[in-house]
């Protein structure tokens, strides 16, 4: 498929990419209600039913569940790719009432068409241009997309990682970084710690010296924290909330923090885990306790990360299109496919504000974006191997 065709055919589908994008936004889909989620699962399967896929709704405990699909028709042995994205956004419910879905000649603005209904409608449109055209790529495709993503993929990411590692390469629809559009190679490893602090109660005026402050103590162990902070590694710690006490007049009992860390390498993951998790109380008679870890590891900027990126460069450069890479300092759920296999995230939306109230996306850029994924699944196989990128 010439890529020439490919784009004044997607520059020709964009008012409808735009309604589609409008219709999904105005299904409002939080991650923390998974009674709304049906709302756009239900449209997204409809669309990959007329497009010859079988897909299959996997509920979920206490979210709203995943979507997964595949070709009906499929070739025997031939090699896959999975198309990761999810459709739970950060706003609550009855949002659109102060921040409707608007559009002009340049920008769709409103919540969750940046982060990430954008990468989905152009998924959609990708996979229908290859369908128009009778092109079939030379891995099968493989669709998930999940409801749990913005509230770290709990329940979804068993399955994530049983699918990443029967596929040759995963293309996450995540929105891309930055105005410039820039594709993701590698992003930080996320992790959620909350320390308890147990001390003891007693008059702060009567009998101060009976007490033990878990305040005192918390703010030894916030020290510490914010010590193992290293800009030059990318390691990031912060202690984003904290509690404690019961009166101005009493020896604090109980304290908690909850930290948030971030971290470039699998190496620097596992040696802020083990810190955290090692600290010990320096106060006579504090106890600590301390719970969580790194819930997703970091997307590294692997060698078939690498190659699948240059991969799409050149694919891009077919397009008129100059891309760059770029390390993220969120999390996704690239970060779980990258430990399995090449991984290229933020092939979605370009645009800006993700989680913010001025969201949007850039309109031109959704036929652009659906071309370059129909180029990268019509990539050979070989795409993603280190030696590729040579």
């Amino acid at each position: 498929m010439r890529a020439t065709e490919l784009l004044a055919w997607m520059r020709e589908q964009r008012p409808a990419m735009e309604a589609l994008l409008s219709e999904w936004a105005e299904l409002e889909t939080p991650s923390r209600a998974p009674g709304t989620q049906q709302r756009i699962f239900a449209p997204i399967a409809a669309e990959l039913d007329a497009l010859g896929f079988q897909t299959r709704l996997i509920s979920g405990e206490k979210t709203g569940g995943s979507l997964y699909a595949r070709p009906r028709e499929r070739v025997r042995g031939a090699g896959r790719q999975l198309l990761l994205g999810h459709c739970d956004t950060v706003w609550p419910e009855r949002t659109l009432e102060q921040m409707p879905i608007e559009s002009d000649a340049e920008r769709i603005r409103g919540p969750g068409v940046y982060d990430m209904k954008a990468g989905l409608v152009q998924m959609i449109f990708a996979l229908r241009a290859l369908r128009e055209r009778d092109v079939a790529p030379p891995l099968t495709p493989l669709v998930f997309v999940n409801s749990d993503e913005e509230i770290g993929s709990r329940e979804s990411t068993a399955t994530i990682r049983r699918l990443a590692r029967c596929v040759d390469r995963t293309f996450v629809l995540e929105p891309s970084l930055g105005l410039e559009g820039r594709l993701k190679t590698a992003r930080k490893g996320v992790g959620r710690f909350t320390i308890r602090v147990r001390g003891k109660a007693a008059h702060a005026g009567l009998d101060p010296e009976a007490g033990v402050s878990a305040i005192l103590e918390l703010s030894h162990v916030v020290q510490a924290l914010f010590a193992m902070n290293d800009v030059e590694r990318g390691v990031t710690v912060n202690v984003g909330t904290i509690e404690g006490g019961v009166g101005a007049n009493v020896i604090a009992p109980e304290s908690t923090a909850v930290v948030d860390v971030r971290v470039l390498t699998r190496e620097d993951a596992d040696r802020i885990e083990a810190a955290i998790l090692g600290l010990e109380a320096s106060t006579e008679g504090a106890e600590l306790e301390i719970e969580g870890g790194i819930g997703r590891p970091p997307m590294e900027r692997t060698p078939g990360n690498r190659a699948l990126f240059e991969t799409a460069r050149r694919l891009g450069s077919e397009l008129g299109l100059d891309l760059e890479d770029a390390t993220a300092g969120g999390g996704s759920d690239g970060n779980t496919t990258s430990r399995f296999g090449p991984t290229l995230d933020g092939l979605g939306g370009v645009g800006d504000g993700a989680h913010a109230r001025h969201e949007f996306v850039f309109a031109a850029k959704l036929p652009e974006r659906g071309a370059l994924l129909a180029l990268l699944l019509l990539a050979p196989s070989g795409a993603g191997d280190p030696g590729a990128a040579s």
